[in-house]
């Protein structure tokens, strides 16, 4: 009768010692947890320059032949990189029409670099050309480049700085509300 109570006992500290070690599993699952959906919740390494960025320097042509530096922005202007094939930027190409459309002073304020083939870049460039002045480059463009691109799409607002240099004024774009430039 003594073993069985011994091995009753004994079976009784297993057992409140396998529920401790499964409690403790339970918590430190809980913190792996928590630490994931605050890692998933960190906005990703940014598109492009952040505010404050000064842009390099430059050369290209628009689709209608007209010559591109950035000396020649004189305006905040609005820039915007998209890429045929890419996903989010067919998604936000319409809407991103819409916004350009608003903008005071017209085409003449909104930049937008199509990287890609010339011939992918075609409905991108018809949608595009009655609201902006459009570049059509490959990946490793002077656009790109001097913007820093390493994302699509990427969308900005640029001005002349204090050196002359553009910077960058704003780098979130709020499509779906009105129009309001950066300070």
């Amino acid at each position: 009768m003594s073993y069985l109570t011994a091995a009753a006992v004994f079976a009784g500290i297993l057992s409140a010692l396998n529920l401790i070690l499964t409690l403790g599993v339970i918590r430190r699952l809980r913190e792996h947890s928590e630490l994931f959906s605050a890692i998933r919740s960190r906005p990703g390494p940014p598109s492009g320059p952040i505010v404050g960025a000064e842009i390099g320097a430059f050369h290209a042509s628009t689709v209608d032949g007209e010559e591109l530096t950035a000396e020649r922005v004189t305006d905040e202007t609005l820039v915007a990189f998209f890429s045929p094939g890419c996903r989010p930027c067919n998604e936000k190409l319409p809407q991103f029409v819409s916004y350009a459309r608003t903008i005071p002073g017209g085409r003449d304020r909104v930049l937008v670099t199509v990287v890609g083939d010339h011939q992918e870049a075609g409905p991108f460039v018809t949608d595009l050309s009655p609201v902006a002045r459009v570049v059509v480059e490959d990946v490793d463009g002077p656009l790109g480049r001097a913007f820093g691109v390493v994302s699509y799409p990427m969308a900005l607002w640029v001005a002349p700085g204090d050196g002359g240099r553009l910077v960058v004024t704003a780098d979130e774009i709020k499509m779906d509300q009105p129009v309001a430039t950066p300070t």
